[in-house]
């Protein structure tokens, strides 16, 4: 397999949209009989390498070729045709449609110009058993587990293209048995010579399955590497960007907060979401968590904030039990949220400035006590002043903000809430270096005076400077509680990998 030509390969391929290079000279290639493990963070250009070798966006500079031959692929349609299939996370399948129809959709065979169901159901009986699925044919795809949805997405896949297979989290919805299941039709067609790459952000299942690794970060090639050559902690660092000399685990006594415990989860969880975990976190204290992307990082945050509630364990308030159903329960108990992606799911874009960041105090006091314009202006002039939010007009649309200045109007938002806990996740990611240290700033000050936080950040080195703990997240499951001399970076990229006995002294 080491000396077979690829069979599909971006040479030099650079991608800008406007001011934003996505990728900046990516050369990577994939060789028939091989799992090809893609990785990388937020932003790092996977998705956006994965359109140009399936033809949906065309590289600005550099090229793809196919059996070492340049192609121009004008669309995924035309990838098929040389041999490129994908199947993402989410099916793209028809699930009120039978599984042949699905199967041959586009290509059914006929007979006397009407589809000819007898021999299509037959057809698709028979390569359904080579999937291993004894199922009825005819039965409506939706009637079948997301698995079984997964395998038949796949076999449409091989049986349209038939040379690469890309996989862009295909084990994200599916349980371990599964995932076991998936990784056994995988094994199958790599042994039959097909060419895939492997999409995920769980790095248990990348050694389980894959040959190499790239690993891509903020649009560049990092590395590509043979997965028997390399530790779960060489990925992650390569993924982090951290080349970290290990500090080993001290054995000192936690050092415990002196102030009153705020919040309790115990065995707090979601199924299908995040692992139950145990967690206390003090008035003043700012718990860091780490982890990969994927990890359960956001989930646990939406869990907190009631986004997606709990389904199992207890959460007590300043000692009293404490129901949080939705939203509106965590807001009304002093919870505040700023979310990761900040576009979708933070800044409500048409609205001006003074009402991005009133909107979630006048939720709290009721629309029977609407905020008169005066009223609205000086809370909004007061945190623009507080936090530098630099705007001509606290009237104009916060989607003409630069990056920075929305993350400050969304945490300005929460701030004029006057909240006792405040989740930050991702708080400083694509902000200018201003804005950077002016949140950095703030959740310092917040910190001293009193308030309880959680910061979700994948900059090591900044979370380890503000937090009092950090909690490791793993495979959605909270794998480690770090303290004391442990809260540092080379610890932390230990606990992420699962790797302590790879330590060095």
């Amino acid at each position: 397999m080491t000396d077979s030509p690829y069979v599909l390969e971006a040479r030099g391929v650079t991608k800008i949209f406007g001011n934003h290079t996505a990728l900046d000279a990516i050369d990577f290639g994939l060789r028939p009989g091989e799992v090809h493990a893609l990785l990388g963070e937020n932003g790092a250009g996977k998705s956006t390498l994965i359109k140009v070798l399936t033809g949906a966006y065309q590289p600005d500079v550099g090229g793809v070729f196919v059996d070492g031959a340049p192609v121009t692929l004008d669309n995924p349609l035309h990838a098929q045709t040389h041999g490129i299939g994908t199947v993402y996370q989410e099916v793209n399948l028809l699930p009120n449609r039978s599984v042949a129809e699905n199967l041959y959709l586009g290509h059914q065979p006929t007979r006397f110009g009407l589809v000819d169901h007898k021999k299509m159901e037959a057809a698709a009986k028979t390569l359904l058993e080579r999937y291993g699925l004894a199922i009825d044919p005819g039965s409506d795809l939706g009637s079948h587990s997301v698995a079984v949805q997964q395998i038949v997405a796949i076999a449409r896949a091989v049986e349209l293209s038939g040379k690469v297979l890309i996989l862009d989290e295909p084990t994200a919805s599916l349980d371990r048995n599964e995932v076991e299941r998936l990784f056994e039709v995988i094994a199958d067609l790599k042994q039959s010579g097909l060419a895939i790459i492997f999409i995920t952000h769980f790095l248990d299942q990348v050694f389980a399955i894959s040959d190499r690794v790239t690993v891509l970060r903020n649009g560049k090639l990092v590395d590509t590497r043979q997965l028997d050559s390399v530790s779960r902690t060489d990925v992650v660092r390569l993924m982090l960007g951290k080349d970290i000399a290990f500090s080993g685990a001290t054995d000192l006594e936690p050092e415990r907060p002196t102030t009153d415990v705020l919040l309790d989860f115990k065995s707090y969880g979601r199924k299908k979401s995040v692992h139950p975990f145990d967690l206390t976190i003090h008035k003043g204290e700012v718990i860091g968590v780490a982890g990969l992307l994927g990890s359960g990082r956001t989930e646990m945050a939406r869990l907190m904030f009631g986004a997606d509630p709990a389904d199992q364990g207890t959460l007590t308030v300043a000692g009293k039990p404490t129901a949080i159903r939705n939203t509106t329960d965590a807001i009304s108990r002093g919870f505040g949220f700023c979310p990761e992606d900040r576009k979708a799911e933070g800044i409500f874009g048409d609205l001006s400035v003074r009402e991005n960041i009133i909107i979630a105090l006048q939720g709290k006091l009721g629309w029977f006590r609407a905020l008169n314009r005066d009223e609205q202006l000086e809370i909004a002039g007061k945190f623009g002043e507080a936090m530098d939010i630099r705007a001509a007009s606290l009237d104009m649309p916060v989607k003409l903000l630069s990056g920075g200045n929305q993350q400050k109007v969304i945490l300005s938002r929460w701030l004029a809430t006057d909240p006792a806990f405040l989740i930050l996740d991702e708080p400083t990611r694509g902000i200018d270096v201003g804005a950077h240290a002016e949140i950095v700033r703030t959740i310092n000050r917040l910190r001293d005076d009193g308030m309880a936080m959680v910061v979700i950040s994948s900059e090591l080195d900044e979370v380890v400077a503000y937090s009092s703990r950090i909690v490791v997240m793993r495979d959605r499951e909270m794998v480690a509680e770090l303290r004391g001399k442990n809260i540092n970076p080379g610890v932390i990229v230990q606990a992420i990998a699962n790797s302590a006995d790879e330590a060095q002294p």
